[in-house]
């Protein structure tokens, strides 16, 4: 990875709500990994309203650390708009969002930025393409509804991905800022407007197969999410009929 002047090579985006449980542990894997790597990092959480110690848990025992940033929002804005901030907030060379529960594991992180290293402008985890290790899976149902909101969201955008929501995606940065800068939705439909306007753009999307194991934590609430994710998928073209991704 070539170094830039005064800027890292890599921002690691994590969005977190009501995370003080877990958001410890995964920070000293996360810092403990990229550390030991041979380019410079930044780590960037949003907390998104948190109605637990959240921030204080991470300013209590990360605060000290070179390399880390908090930001918070507001209020409970949604996981889009915490991924949004923090993307157009970072300054690497390469910019990604994991989950705080690192359902994905931190040590994936080169093939991804070996992807992008290699003519792609997006590389995008997934569960669903061989090579993908399931080491935990979701309730069968939950599965189920996955992949029926993969296959709605790929014919209604117009999109061929095997997997719009698992959380860890990386991007150039200049292809972030682009994307990022004309995200309009907040909630759990933002990875299919990303993708969506990645596509439309002719960006070039890797799709690398991941490890992954569920977390029966999730911030998941199943049907209320499913009714806003189909209506997300309605939102995205209609911002598009109405001219708003220009």
């Amino acid at each position: 990875m070539k170094r830039e002047a005064n800027k890292p090579d890599l921002s690691l985006i994590i969005p977190a709500y009501n995370e003080e449980a877990r958001i410890g542990k995964s920070l000293d894997r996360i810092l403990r990994f990229l550390e030991s790597q041979p380019y410079a990092s930044e780590v960037i959480i949003v907390d998104d309203g948190s109605r637990d110690r959240t921030a204080e848990m991470v300013k209590e025992h990360f605060g000290g650390h070179p390399g880390l940033q908090l930001h918070r929002q507001p209020g409970n804005l949604g996981k889009g708009m915490a991924v949004q901030r923090g993307m157009l907030l970072g300054s690497g060379k390469y910019l990604f969002f994991s989950d705080a529960d690192l359902s994905v594991p931190i040590e994936m992180l080169p093939v991804f930025i070996a992807r992008l290293e290699n003519q792609s402008d997006l590389a995008i985890g997934t569960r669903q393409k061989s090579g993908a290790v399931i080491e935990i899976h979701q309730p069968r149902h939950r599965e189920l509804m996955g992949k029926v909101y993969t296959n709605l969201s790929n014919s209604m955008l117009g999109v061929l991905v095997s997997d719009f929501t698992c959380g860890f995606k990386g991007f150039r940065r200049d292809i972030a800022k682009d994307l990022f800068s004309r995200q309009r939705l907040g909630n759990w439909s933002f990875d299919a407007e990303i993708l969506y306007l990645a596509h439309r753009k002719g960006y070039r999307i890797a799709e690398i197969p991941v490890t992954w194991r569920n977390d029966h934590a999730t911030k998941v609430k199943l049907w209320k999410d499913v009714i806003t994710s189909f209506l997300g998928l309605v939102q995205i073209r209609l911002f598009d009929l109405q001219g708003k991704y220009r």
